[in-house]
């Protein structure tokens, strides 16, 4: 748990195909805040999301964000310490409020989200100690949310700086009007490994189109893995299914029906899954997709986005 510190400027990484130990820790990196849903109040913020989820899969987390020196943030540490998650990456600010995202969901569960402007997460630093931690990390996830701050890119790029070459770089791309950078979002997608998004998105990262058209996932995956260099892309799409693209083979999964309840944090929930199974590499990337499918599904069918397992 830190206080405001000095941070460290740009570096680009050029390695991106990883060999993983299995040991060291996976970094989540960028919002944690609360969601104001019609059924009540939820943690949330999706690298926190995929946090709590690898937590609960028994992977090792450090989540690095910033929370308010408030009430919302006094609830946020005791759900935290109540689920036995770290708090030694979280910046508390007694200047800045616990982030909040009002979220309304429509008839079939899709959610549409206010997102309350400079707050706590809008200023990530790292002490020395996560510096250190950061050496032996497997994996860094991250968004284009947190990514409005010029704090947090700094932030973001220190970490680069510091892991390991063969870390894993695990890039969710959440775009969220006015957030929604595509000139900043296509330069991060080329320094991944891991590229994550819904087939919205991908269109719109591709093609400027605010449409996309069902079948188009695979082809929208090649091209930006050719264009951007990435090992792995992963295209959601909701009820469709999801689609992985991994070392030039591509992977369709169809989704499977369920009561759809709300779908905040069910692409997270698909993410920390997708990423335990790949890092462990205990599974086929057939078999990680499908699992990864059904978790998603299930938290869709869920209040909030971290249910109880």
């Amino acid at each position: 748990m830190i206080d405001p510190a000095g941070i460290l400027p740009w570096c680009r990484v050029t390695r991106l195909i990883p060999s993983m130990s299995s040991h060291g820790p996976i970094l989540c990196f960028g919002e944690i805040l609360w969601d104001f849903l019609p059924k009540g109040l939820f943690p949330g913020g999706a690298p926190f999301n995929v946090g709590y989820h690898l937590h609960q899969l028994g992977q090792p987390v450090e989540l690095l964000s910033g929370i308010g020196r408030d009430k919302l943030g006094d609830e946020l540490v005791r759900r935290l310490d109540n689920w036995g998650i770290s708090k030694e990456g979280i910046t508390f600010h007694a200047g800045l409020p616990t982030g909040t995202v009002v979220a309304n969901t429509g008839p079939n569960g899709d959610a549409t989200y206010t997102i309350t402007p400079s707050v706590a997460w809008d200023q990530v630093l790292i002490s020395e100690d996560i510096v250190r931690l950061a050496i032996h990390a497997r994996a860094v996830v991250f968004g284009s949310l947190a990514l409005r701050s010029p704090v947090n890119r700094t932030t973001l790029d220190r970490l680069f700086q510091v892991m390991p070459k063969t870390a894993w770089r695990v890039f969710d791309v959440n775009l969220r009007t006015p957030h929604d950078d595509l000139g900043l979002v296509r330069n991060l997608a080329g320094r991944t490994t891991l590229l994550k998004l819904n087939a919205e998105e991908a269109a719109r990262i591709v093609l400027n189109s605010e449409s996309e058209e069902p079948g188009s996932e695979e082809g929208l995956a090649r091209t930006l893995a050719h264009d951007k260099g990435c090992r792995i892309v992963c295209i959601t799409a909701a009820e469709r299914g999801a689609g992985l693209l991994i070392d030039d083979q591509w992977f369709w999964e169809t989704g499977q029906k369920v009561n759809v309840v709300d779908t905040v944090g069910a692409g997270d929930a698909f993410l920390a899954r997708l990423l335990s199974h790949l890092l462990m590499e205990d599974t086929s990337p057939a078999e990680a997709l499908a699992s990864a499918c059904r978790h998603g599904e299930w938290v869709a069918s869920e209040f909030g986005a971290t249910p109880v397992y």
